[in-house]
């Protein structure tokens, strides 16, 4: 097959019908003395010019072009002849048979004449994969020094995308401000400019918000007229630039729903299953499922693996309809890409599906590829995808080839390595009860070349390059460390450009820099009114997380959600709640923001928003409206806002698992200092459903009270609402006693770099006050130090914690 196509384009060089000599043709082309001679020529041979001849052609217009006085005119003039487009419609169809020297000449032309030729151009070396040529290069300049002068859209849109691959960050922020300038001038039924500008966003990874809503506007105009395929594309491209558009879905999903009878035909149902599918009902699912196990036999390699990353998507665990998946994957895999293998993983590693045969074939091939590969992304992504199978080792030779490609590798490679390599560890550590220097000799090295990468950064544009693919949570400690000072090295280059990715980065690092986020607070307060309110959430949530107030503490919170409070009506829903409960954690509660969210008709919408989630983001956001409505109950009881969550925290707390090693320890200490096992009690929920992991109460003399010996109803919520915050707990206890909540808290509850607590740990501190405890909160550091090795230590460190005065 190979053979057949690298013999094919000679075979038509050779055999394609042409006179038996071209030179008469290219003699007679160089007599011609002006424009209309070349194309009555043109006109008398198009059937038998050759691309030689058309490329000559091309030549001979540029040279009379030269020797003109008004340039302008006379381009305008070639540009509007009939037999100049008779030539171009010959250049394109005898592309492929151009040579590099041709092809030069009929881009130098094509420039002169019309950005709709040029962007014919790019598209015809795109459909070559040619993005990185230098014909590529030369049209990149060309767009460029023409870019302040360009009004069409529509051919800049086929040159943005087809140019993304080697443009600068510099040249794609005036790309995108052009876009913006000029998006008003297109038609609202142009639809393909729309998502080649999606595209392009997507290309360079920038989710920029201004241009996606306008794009957006675009789609939702024309939804009628959109077919299955262009939805698909906008569904691929929101995911990745993880845009969300509520009632682009709804009224997408209403459109594609209607097509599930229409689409008999297996690649036509799998593009339907896998765009529907994530945002489907609940019926609508079933029905997808049953008529996809139908066509099941007759998918194609590709077609499986769509629809097994669908079901990923869906959280479909769905055993019968895996099973003929994998089977199809199975007797495909020996096709698959190095990258394509990966998502394979992950897609059964993430469905539990568990099959010795496939894994074993599949760790095998993966191996296999491993062996031969010398491109550094492609090597991560095999050892990671190893990493994820039941028994990740790796050879000698795998890891030789890991270290041979390390002085190549950028920081998202490195954090790749790192992350399997960390796994390796863990599974022998778990299973083998052992850890081999060459593991640990491949971290060090990893380490090395992280901080060799680290410091020769010269920029942050350039540093970010590879840090926005890299979630910040997969970096070794030490390897962190570097990383963040480097940032700190560039802190004054953060701005309003950039600091929403950074904040965003910094927030999955879990590491607390106050330089940064100083500088982070800084930037919005001073400029944001070019910051787009719907990523005020991203800026708010470093902060958030990482339980810090800024210098300007109020500034900075006021003019992020003043700078939000004229969209409070259209913002995203999700993003609404998950806001309110970001500023709550901060102890900052907009009245208007909240009052907005605690109403009928928000809520309704946000109802029908959770219908189309998978059921985990769905929790996770039912979750964050829990934590914001007990929050400003009881952090706000003047707002008068109900609490309205008693059935959802019944049927979350019924999902509680048992206590871990530490806790345990801490447990069977406490009956010992405290007087036995019915003067403790562990797990316990409070009113609004804290969790407290051991309560215990002491009367006025300090001395434990035994659980029984007093009518207190703990672990109970009151019948009715307390009607003020100091009713909620201290009234129901003997007079002078105190109830006491002892924490035990691991290093999740931690910043990475500091033992500073982090915000939802600092929130849950508040509620317990309020609720009329003592807090005593007992860090993992603390637990595990040297000063507390012994039983006896730990002994009177918890009865100085309890009896004793309380440390700050």
């Amino acid at each position: 097959m190979l053979r057949l196509r690298a013999i094919c384009p000679f075979s038509w060089r050779v055999f394609q019908f042409r006179p038996i000599s071209c030179e008469p043709l290219i003699i007679q082309m160089n007599k011609c003395t002006d424009e209309e001679q070349i194309f009555d020529f043109i006109e008398r041979n198009k059937a038998i010019l050759s691309e030689k001849q058309v490329g000559c052609a091309f030549d001979m217009l540029w040279k009379l072009q030269k020797q003109k006085t008004s340039l302008l005119k006379n381009v305008e003039y070639v540009r509007d002849h009939p037999q100049f487009l008779t030539l171009h419609n010959l250049a394109t169809n005898k592309f492929k048979l151009m040579n590099d020297d041709t092809l030069v000449n009929v881009l130098h032309i094509t420039q002169r004449f019309d950005i709709k030729l040029l962007s014919e151009f790019s598209s015809c070396l795109a459909d070559q994969h040619l993005y990185f040529s230098p014909l590529m290069g030369k049209i990149a300049d060309i767009v460029h020094r023409n870019l302040e002068t360009t009004q069409d859209l529509s051919s800049l849109s086929v040159l943005m995308v087809n140019i993304s691959s080697l443009i600068s960050r510099h040249f794609q922020q005036q790309l995108v401000n052009k876009t913006e300038l000029l998006f008003d001038t297109i038609d609202s039924s142009e639809v393909n400019v729309a998502i080649r500008i999606a595209r392009f966003l997507r290309n360079i990874k920038y989710c920029y918000q201004p241009l996606l809503e306008k794009c957006n506007n675009v789609f939702l105009s024309n939804v009628d007229q959109l077919d299955l395929d262009s939805i698909s594309k906008i569904f691929r491209l929101y995911k990745f630039l993880q845009f969300n558009s509520f009632e682009f879905i709804m009224m997408a999903k209403k459109k594609l729903t209607e097509m599930i009878p229409l689409c008999n035909h297996p690649a036509s149902f799998v593009k339907l299953f896998v765009t529907l599918g994530p945002i489907a009902g609940p019926e609508e699912k079933k029905q997808l499922k049953s008529t996809l196990l139908l066509m099941s036999e007759d998918l194609t390699g590709e077609q499986a693996l769509a629809v097994l990353r669908a079901m990923e998507d869906m959280e479909s665990r769905n055993s019968h309809l895996i099973k003929r998946v994998t089977s199809v994957l199975h007797k495909h895999l020996d096709s698959y890409k190095p990258l394509e293998l990966l998502k394979i993983t992950q897609a059964l590693t993430f469905l539990h599906f568990q099959r010795k045969e496939f894994s074993a074939k599949l760790r095998e091939l993966l191996l296999s590829y491993l062996k031969i590969s010398f491109i550094p992304t492609e090597v991560s992504i095999l050892v990671y995808a190893i990493s994820l199978l039941p028994s990740p080792h790796l050879d000698e030779v795998g890891i030789s080839r890991i270290e041979a490609v390390l002085p190549q590798c950028n920081l998202n490679n490195l954090s790749n390595f790192a992350t399997s390599v960390l796994r390796w560890i863990q599974y022998d550590h778990m299973y083998l009860d052992s850890i081999t220097g060459k593991q640990l000799k491949l971290l060090q090295k990893l380490d090395h070349y992280g901080r060799q990468r680290l410091q020769h950064s010269n920029s942050l544009d350039l540093l970010w390059e590879e840090l926005k693919s890299v979630r910040g949570n997969t970096f070794p400690e030490s390897l962190l460390e570097e990383m963040i000072a480097t940032l700190q090295h560039f802190v004054d280059e953060i701005n309003y450009v950039n600091v929403v990715e950074i904040a965003s980065f910094i927030s999955n690092t879990d590491y607390l820099s106050t330089l940064l986020l100083d500088r982070i607070a800084s930037v919005a307060v001073q400029q944001i009114e070019k910051i787009h309110p719907f990523t005020i959430l991203a800026i708010i949530l470093p902060f958030s997380t990482l339980n810090y107030d800024p210098p300007q503490r109020d500034e900075f919170f006021g003019t992020c959600v003043q700078h939000l409070n004229s969209y409070l009506g259209i913002l995203d829903p999700l993003m609404l709640v998950c806001l309110g409960f970001s500023l709550a954690t901060l102890q900052y509660f907009p009245e208007d923001l909240l009052k907005s969210i605690f109403n009928i008709e928000f809520l309704a919408r946000l109802d029908s928003q959770l219908e189309i989630l998978s059921s985990s983001l769905s929790a996770r956001v039912q979750f964050h409206l829990m934590e914001l409505n007990r929050s400003i109950c009881l952090e706000c009881p003047e707002f008068q806002i109900p609490w309205f969550h008693d059935r959802f925290c019944q049927q979350y707390n019924k999902g509680i698992g048992g206590m871990s090693g530490a806790q345990q320890q801490i447990y069977k200490m406490l009956t010992e200092v405290l007087g036995g096992i019915n003067c403790v009690k562990a797990s316990v929920l409070t009113p609004y459903y804290h969790t407290v992991d051991f309560e215990c109460i002491l009367d006025k003399r300090k001395k434990p009270l035994p659980y029984g010996s007093h009518n207190i109803a703990l672990g109970q919520l009151p019948e009715m609402p307390w009607e003020s915050n100091t009713e909620i707990v201290g009234s129901r206890l003997p007079p002078g006693a105190e109830r006491i909540a002892l924490e035990f808290l691991d290093s999740k509850s931690f910043c990475r770099n500091i033992p500073h607590m982090k915000g939802k740990s600092a929130m849950k501190k508040r509620h317990l006050e309020i609720l009329g405890y003592r807090v005593i909160q007992i860090s993992q550091f603390e637990w595990n130090s040297m000063a507390l090795s012994t039983k006896d230590a730990r002994m009177d460190y918890l009865r100085e914690r309890i009896f004793g005065e309380v440390k700050s």
